[in-house]
């Protein structure tokens, strides 16, 4: 497989936004994300395990880190809109917006293996979950990073093999299928 440098990646992704395939891919995975965000299973008050993530990475893979970085900023502002919980942070868009960004560069034009998977989600976990996103709270609720940090990083090592393994699986499933070929042919046509 060919090995793309940072700025061809980037330059890729940001071609897919000319493609009406590619918005219409994305216009089906959110709505995939919608819809599975509401079959969580909750395992604790503060760990779940959630589907949602799984078409927003399946976006990534397909289209990049500048396409998915937008796709996970629309998303997020998109499922606040339909669902409000709290109030609305921007920190929080920019935070989901980095974590597209991280996964498309970990997927996108490189094949799916386990290892891959798994430290784009220890990236992201540790990234945007742990730090980015506690610091947001902190900053929303005046609470010192310290008190909320060591929750947010157990819950955030526990579900990071259980997420990997679950998309890994999804992904292969899909690639074996040849459901990744058609769409990247369709929309290469486009």
């Amino acid at each position: 497989m060919r090995k793309y440098s940072w700025k061809e990646l980037f330059v890729s992704s940001y071609g897919e936004l000319r493609h009406a395939g590619t918005m219409t891919v994305c216009a089906l995975m959110g709505a995939a994300a919608i819809v599975l965000g509401s079959l969580s299973i909750y395992v604790t008050d503060t760990i779940r395990i959630g589907f949602s993530g799984i078409p927003n990475q399946i976006v990534h893979y397909l289209f990049g880190p500048v396409t998915g970085s937008l796709f996970a900023g629309a998303m997020d502002i998109l499922k606040y809109l339909i669902k409000p919980s709290g109030a609305f942070f921007p920190g929080f868009t920019l935070v989901t917006m980095a974590a597209g960004l991280i996964y498309g560069c970990f997927f996108y034009k490189r094949p799916i293996t386990f290892g891959r998977v798994l430290a784009a989600h220890l990236a992201v976990a540790l990234v945007c979950n742990v730090i980015l996103n506690t610091a947001c709270l902190s900053v929303l609720y005046g609470k010192g990073m310290g008190v909320l940090l060591p929750p947010r990083l157990v819950k955030n090592l526990i579900m990071c093999p259980i997420d990997s393994v679950i998309f890994y699986h999804v992904a292969r499933a899909l690639d074996a299928a040849g459901v990744f070929r058609a769409i990247k042919r369709k929309g290469a046509s486009a």
